[in-house]
């Protein structure tokens, strides 16, 4: 089964993009984000900046240009369509290091209400910033790292009340 996938840039512009079309890029990995991609035989050197795995949001640098992304593939399209998404009823009480990396910022403190998919801290992993965001509307228990430190896939970084 082929994959489309919604992919919508800068909040603005819309496209569909298939599976098929992918394979015909001609991709070359230079580094864990440094991508170099041929298109119709045009040069295109890309870099991602930041990710936001969870909610499938990447920053991506292409010839020097910055462009914010978000990808749906066609299972996100279909929930969407249902109107299966998360709901607000979701309890999240502790937010865990999604892999190993290095805490660049903070941008919180105890007692701070906070939104849900406000950024609550940078990690650094391979070379990417990654912004953490907040699972759900909430006030912040306790922060259980600090700035410069190494952290571990799972180790909790930050409770709710």
């Amino acid at each position: 089964m082929l994959n489309d996938y919604k992919v919508k840039v800068n909040k603005v512009l819309n496209f569909d993009i298939s599976e098929k079309e992918i394979s015909e890029l001609d991709i070359v990995k230079i580094s864990n984000t440094k991508s170099h991609v041929l298109q119709k035989n045009k040069p295109y050197q890309t870099e991602i900046t930041q990710a936001i795995f969870l909610k499938k949001e990447y920053t991506v640098v292409v010839n020097n240009s910055t462009y914010k992304v978000a990808i749906a593939d066609t299972l996100d399209v279909l929930i969407q369509k249902m109107g299966f998404t998360l709901g607000k009823t979701k309890k999240v009480n502790e937010v865990k290091s999604p892999m190993p990396g290095l805490i660049l910022e903070i941008h919180v403190e105890v007692g701070q209400e906070v939104k849900e998919d406000e950024t609550l801290l940078v990690l650094e992993a391979m070379k990417m910033e990654n912004s953490i965001v907040s699972p759900r509307d909430g006030v912040i228990k306790k922060i259980t790292i600090n700035i410069g430190e190494a952290v571990d896939k799972g180790v909790i970084l930050i409770e709710f009340e």
